[in-house]
């Protein structure tokens, strides 16, 4: 079979391929300067072969040698065989007379990295028709040819290996796996090139605990990396001990959790790397059993905690953000705000009520009251009820709209506040509608720790923050409690949604099941294409939910 340079490993679950299979082959020769800049492209993102293969164990060698008989022995220089790495089949390892003729101690079997490896120092001796041929004359190595085949004849200078290679790749045509669309080799190899960099983030996630049922499947594809498996555990000590002698990290969800689960990890030297929901989530509540579409996975704690450092701080406060990433930003802002897009899907056919002429318009957002956010980050005030009050005695003149939490009126959650209660201090109780196009009418929020915040600063709206939530203390909000002084970076909107959009996330596309930018969620979530692929669990919840509050 013909593998091309540019594939995808076998992704769980779902099937892709960046080939086009129905696109004849074609024979048009490359330009010298569109080779050059493939090149560049693919060696920036050192993609192509089985990148996706784990790293050679051995990483000093001058010489990489890729033989297949042994007789291939015979054709390697006598000077280049001291300090070789040699790649063979297995059996060939296994074999006592190639052990004799070589340095047992530097054999290598099986599938690696070839990026772990080739370096422009390199010398490669290996067959013609052997892939990584063309890699190490995209890289720049030198290259000796045992026999003749698709990427080189023995004999073939540089230029000419380099030549077949960027033919080879100009042969083939390429396909977007999200729209089936045909697409660029530039776009590919950016693509794949996030992959390797999400596999590489993976790498070391051996165990999981904490995690539901329903959201195991979905978890495995985020944090799926080629190397080793992820296994899930209900027991906290089996996942500590699992991942002490994998010599690996515990991926958890933090409020499924012990509180005294760091400790005993870190008792055993087993890091623990916290998953949480991501900012554009899912088409529905969590609480209804909908699978997520977005996650936040930190190794240094987590976003909504700020009494220490987690990636995301560290990403807003350090963090370069170039030219190309902010105009890709404020491209992602306008399309959110364009579809009506906010965490748990898009636009929806709503009236909501008319807001009182020549008024300040002010949106108190709900939240539930035992989330980790509001207990962790929200400076000891969890009572909804006490952010309206709150909002009233600073904002006495303008009208108030309350919005209870969707999982809290869903009856999953802590929260509730009763009607005659909230309208004490608020002018309405609005329910129903998207968060998004209820942004779109008001003119400022108060919040405690709700990503409702970050949200209504998309579009442009003002915030007061009663809390310490991940865009507090970054010159965009108005923010009554202490922040981190760890915040001293004054920021703009746009490199705020670049760090928490695009950066910090990971995102699965909810058709194909693939791992996806940000671009691809919010056009399915706009198109309507978003599925939930546990539906028949999420009518059930709905019902549950209803029996919780007495509506049936």
């Amino acid at each position: 079979m013909r593998l091309p340079l540019l594939r995808f490993p076998a992704f769980p679950g779902a099937a892709a391929a960046v080939m086009d299979s129905t696109a004849e082959p074609s024979d048009r020769a490359i330009a010298p300067e569109t080779s050059a800049a493939l090149f560049a492209a693919i060696r920036a993102a050192r993609v192509g072969g089985a990148f996706w293969a784990p790293p050679s164990a051995i990483r000093d060698a001058a010489t990489i040698v890729r033989i297949r008989t042994s007789a291939d022995i015979d054709e390697v220089p006598p000077e280049r065989v001291a300090g070789a790495v040699w790649q063979m089949p297995a059996r060939l390892a296994r074999d006592a007379a190639v052990r004799r003729r070589i340095d047992a101690s530097r054999i290598a079997d099986g599938e690696v990295d070839p990026w772990s490896v080739l370096e422009d120092a390199t010398h490669l001796i290996a067959h013609g028709d052997d892939e990584w041929v063309a890699l190490a004359a995209i890289v720049g190595c030198s290259v000796q040819l045992l026999s003749p085949g698709r990427f080189g004849t023995p004999g073939d200078a540089a230029a000419t290996l380099e030549a077949r290679a960027a033919s080879d790749l100009a042969r083939n045509a390429y396909r977007d796996p999200f729209t089936g669309q045909s697409a660029d080799r530039a776009v590919m190899i950016a693509w794949l090139g996030g992959l390797r960099a999400s596999f590489a983030m993976n790498d070391g996630l051996v165990a999981a605990c904490g995690f539901s049922w329903w959201k195991r499947d979905e978890i495995a594809r985020f944090l799926w990396t080629p190397a080793h498996p992820l296994r899930f555990f209900r027991s906290e000590r089996r996942a500590i001990a699992y991942a002490a002698r994998a010599g690996g990290a515990i991926a958890v969800w933090p409020s499924r959790v012990s509180a005294g689960l760091a400790a005993a990890a870190a008792a055993r030297g087993v890091a623990l790397v916290r998953v949480e929901d991501g900012f554009v989530r899912s088409v529905g509540l969590g609480s209804n059993l909908v699978p997520p579409s977005s996650i936040a996975v930190d190794r240094r704690g987590i976003h909504y905690d700020p009494s220490r450092p987690s990636d995301l701080e560290v990403l807003l406060a350090e963090a370069a953000f170039p030219p190309d990433l902010l105009v890709r930003a404020e491209r992602l802002c306008a399309t959110i705000r364009a579809a009506g897009i906010s965490k748990y899907g898009g636009d929806a056919a709503f009236a909501f009520p008319e807001r009182v002429a020549g008024k300040r318009l002010v949106l108190v957002a709900g939240q539930v009251e035992d989330d980790q956010s509001v207990l962790l980050g929200g400076g000891g005030v969890t009572s909804n009820l006490e952010v309206l009050r709150r909002a009233r005695a600073l904002e006495p003149d303008a009208e108030i709209w309350f919005r209870p939490h969707p999982d809290v009126d869903a009856g999953h959650r802590k929260g509730a506040v009763r009607d005659d209660d909230a309208l004490r201090h608020a002018d309405r109780i609005v329910r129903g509608g998207t968060m998004a196009r209820l942004l779109d009418l008001v003119d400022a929020v108060h919040i405690l720790t709700s990503l409702t915040g970050f949200e209504a600063l998309l579009r442009g709206r003002a915030v007061t923050c009663h809390g310490v939530p991940f865009y507090a203390g970054w010159g965009l909000t108005r923010d009554l409690a202490p922040t981190p002084g760890r915040r001293r970076r004054r920021l703009s909107v746009a490199e705020l949604v670049a760090a928490v959009l695009i950066v910090y996330p990971r995102y699965l596309d909810p058709v194909t099941g693939l791992p996806c930018p940000p671009e691809v969620l919010i056009a399915r979530m706009a198109s309507g294409n978003a599925t939930n692929r546990l539906a028949w669990v999420t009518k059930m919840k709905q019902v549950q939910g209803r029996l919780t509050m007495g509506w049936l």
